[in-house]
């Protein structure tokens, strides 16, 4: 399924935010990092963080964790529901900079985290309506747990791009088919 243009960069900034604490490596610990992660996703107003931001962005991070291990619309929903009631809803259509038409949903000089709540829930919005849940994903590596967006058209992405988890799972599955077809023998006779 295709999404609006700017549903899934929400989305993928969202992922990105679960990420962000991952193996207790803290990587929005700083404004500077703040900034860098929001600059890095093209979100308005991003040189305007500061460090009251960062609690609240790492709070939000949490109830996004919350909406990929739910698993099921009406859990997600229950989620979203919370999480546009903490925001102050000004709908409106905008364009700016590589930006063609898409919704803002909060007024441009409400804080950061507010406005993020507000893009995150309504980009959760469009998987609930359209039937899409299924697409928040955990990397499918045995020793990776982040999370994941599928984007692609037949729901086929299993493993995160951050870990190169993918590429160590096929590498380790050819090298054990490998292994048990010679009978484990490794003098090449």
């Amino acid at each position: 399924m295709k999404f609006a243009h700017d549903t899934e960069p929400s989305l993928v900034m969202a992922a990105d935010l679960v990420n962000s604490d991952y193996a207790e490596t803290e990587t929005l610990g700083t404004v500077a990092a703040l900034k860098e992660y929001l600059r890095r996703h093209e979100f308005t107003g991003w040189n305007s963080a500061d460090s009251g931001d960062l609690v609240p962005v790492h709070a939000l991070r949490v109830e996004l964790a919350h909406a990929w291990a739910a698993g099921h619309p009406d859990r997600v929903a229950v989620i979203v529901n919370d999480m546009l009631a903490a925001a102050p809803q000004q709908p409106r259509l905008t364009r700016h900079g590589s930006w063609d038409w898409h919704l803002h949903f909060t007024p441009d000089d409400a804080p950061i985290p507010v406005r993020m709540r507000a893009e995150f829930a309504m980009a959760l919005v469009d998987l609930v309506r359209s039937g899409n849940v299924d697409r928040l994903k955990t990397c499918a590596a045995d020793d990776c747990d982040r999370v994941l967006v599928d984007l692609s058209k037949n729901r086929s992405r299993r493993f995160c791009a951050e870990g190169n988890c993918g590429n160590r799972t096929h590498v380790a599955a050819y090298r054990e088919r490998r292994a048990s077809t010679s009978g484990g023998r490794r003098d090449g006779s």
